[in-house]
């Protein structure tokens, strides 16, 4: 690997619809595209967080200044020869994990297709086809919770996830269960909640969901084991699992049984499969999160739950159900609620939709 340019477009399309969680909504995604070249060949990489800052301190302006000013720079005046080289030289910078997703998922795939082998192989993947669920916001009213799952519902989805906050909790998951039945259904707080709602969060045991994702603040370890020594749910752990340290030591003190895999929050392919061989050896399960990201973002969330401990359906959904366009070749397509990985394992960009929502460009090359 000679890694001699990297090249960076911030994009910015709409989403079909507004998407409201427990702390903001956002109607338009922001991603900031790696393309990084050597010697004929382009990796592509995503660096996605959510504008606003909702979600986590990074913003698309914050990581754009990190890749531009630091790890660009650094990965291109480093001249790393390995796949290795580039992981252990992010891992040593630190910062945005976003950021760092966004350079070493490119590595990964230039490192794929310079050698011509499948990405989801190089992880280690071996399933060959990926359940999807089904994830909504919050809405203004149940009703339209209840239509929008329905339309949804037709391509398939493996299970429903809905947003949960307090006032909005307990009232859609009565009609969800009284409207579609015993389908595998799961919250996520996003943190609303904190110790003194445990008591009323024992309620949810009563609807029969497969999870409660980070009902508590994303440092509440302690928190989350006092919740899940109270619980028949299986607590899952989000915001919470930023780094193998903190799922660690989430697994040591009972924090949870189930983990969120989330290649942006960990800074990377190489990260992602750590905290996933640590979960599949501790006998926790794991599955692969979304914020949801543009189509690399998700074909990469898609490749890596290929790994034998992604026992739960990915947040990966069809491009169309999420966004007014997309990027990818071809684009994310649910079929009978699954994704087949092979029509997935090689991809190209479409580069007239980038340069339709390009934002900013910039262009960094090997002194």
């Amino acid at each position: 690997m000679k890694i001699e340019k990297i090249v960076l477009t911030h994009v910015r399309i709409p989403l079909r619809d507004p998407f409201r969680i427990s702390s903001g909504s956002v109607s338009e995604k922001d991603s900031i595209i790696v393309a990084m070249h050597s010697e004929g060949f382009i990796g592509y990489g995503e660096a996605s967080p959510m504008s606003g800052s909702f979600y986590s301190d990074d913003t698309p302006d914050s990581v754009w200044a990190q890749l531009v000013s630091v790890i660009g720079p650094a990965i291109l005046a480093a001249r790393p020869d390995t796949l290795e080289d580039v992981d252990d030289l992010l891992n040593d910078f630190g910062g945005s994990g976003f950021a760092r997703a966004g350079a070493e998922t490119a590595a990964w795939d230039l490192d794929s297709r310079i050698s011509g082998r499948p990405l989801h192989s190089m992880l280690g993947g071996m399933r060959p086809d990926v359940a999807s669920g089904l994830a909504v916001g919050i809405y203004q009213s149940v009703e339209i919770l209840l239509r929008r799952i329905g339309e949804y519902l037709c391509e398939g989805y493996k299970r429903i996830k809905i947003k949960i906050e307090k006032g909005w909790d307990a009232e859609p998951l009565t009609a969800i269960r009284k409207h579609f039945g015993d389908i595998p259904l799961m919250v996520d707080a996003n943190c609303a909640y904190d110790r003194k709602d445990i008591e009323y969060l024992r309620r949810l045991d009563e609807f029969g969901l497969m999870m409660i994702e980070q009902p508590l603040k994303k440092d509440d370890l302690e928190g989350h084991a006092q919740l899940q020594s109270l619980l028949n749910t299986p607590v899952c752990l989000d915001e919470s699992a930023e780094d193998i340290s903190q799922v660690r030591n989430a697994i040591t003190l009972g924090s949870c049984r189930i983990v969120n895999i989330k290649i942006q929050r960990v800074g990377g392919f190489g990260n992602a499969k750590a905290i996933h061989d640590l979960c599949y050896g501790s006998g926790l399960g794991v599955w692969a999160g979304t914020m949801p990201e543009l189509g690399i973002g998700g074909i990469h969330a898609l490749l890596l739950s290929t790994l034998p401990g992604f026992t739960y359906p990915t947040d990966v959904e069809s491009s169309e159900r999420w966004f007014l366009d997309d990027i990818v070749v071809p684009r994310l397509k649910v079929c009978n609620g699954t994704f087949k990985v092979s029509d997935y394992s090689s991809y190209d960009i479409d580069t007239t939709v980038l340069q339709k929502y390009k934002v900013k460009e910039t262009a960094l090359t090997l002194n």
